[in-house]
């Protein structure tokens, strides 16, 4: 059974005074790309589609050096755009994320709507996965809350909060064919191909 995995990027160094799309991974956060991509070598990912944000690119990086893959790349990908107040500290930032998905069709301080950021991200997958081999399993790197809004979208379930992951460096995984969601959000170090039928 065809599949695509859907990728949070890990840990990353918090940096108030760049732009939160060129913030690196942490030394944490490379170490957990690394683990994601071992786990993936016999798994048969056939091709690795990542965000343009430097997070995602690095993360997608060391999985495709060790997956030996290429990495293509679409900036449709990214994460809501939070730039109208770029860096907040953490517990504003919970409060504001919060609103975010409570009010799907309201802008939380200037950001990105999470129904406009759904209808984005919905759409960068699809055209990744145009002519697409569906027994040929992909790998999408991203980020946490469109992640999110993709696997709201894909269990056709409202979007709420409750459905998003539980730190950075998650992943789930959906069927190519029918695009049904296979698992849920599950920490890189406990992925294990999820568990669905194989057939």
């Amino acid at each position: 059974m065809g599949f695509a995995i859907y990728l949070s990027h890990p840990e990353v160094e918090i940096a108030p005074d760049i732009p939160v799309p060129q913030w690196r991974l942490s030394k944490k956060g490379r170490e957990r790309a690394d683990i994601f991509g071992r786990k993936l070598q016999t798994q048969g990912i056939s091709r690795i589609v990542s965000s343009t944000e430097t997070k995602a690119l690095e993360t997608a990086g060391i999985i495709g050096d060790l997956l030996e893959l290429a990495v293509a790349h679409d900036p449709e990908m990214g994460e809501n755009d939070r730039s109208a107040t770029g860096f907040v500290p953490p517990d504003r930032f919970e409060a504001l994320a919060d609103a975010f998905f409570a009010a799907p069709d309201r802008s939380v301080m200037g950001w990105e709507t999470a129904q406009v950021a759904q209808t984005r991200i919905v759409a960068a997958v699809e055209r990744a996965l145009l002519g697409n081999d569906p027994a040929k399993p992909v790998l999408f790197v991203g980020h946490g809350a469109v992640g999110t809004l993709l696997r709201c979208a894909l269990a056709h379930q409202a979007i709420d909060r409750i459905h998003d992951q539980k730190g950075a460096g998650n992943a789930y995984a959906f069927t190519l064919a029918s695009r049904r969601l296979l698992c849920e959000w599950t920490p890189i170090e406990k992925w294990e191909r999820c568990q669905w039928p194989e057939s």
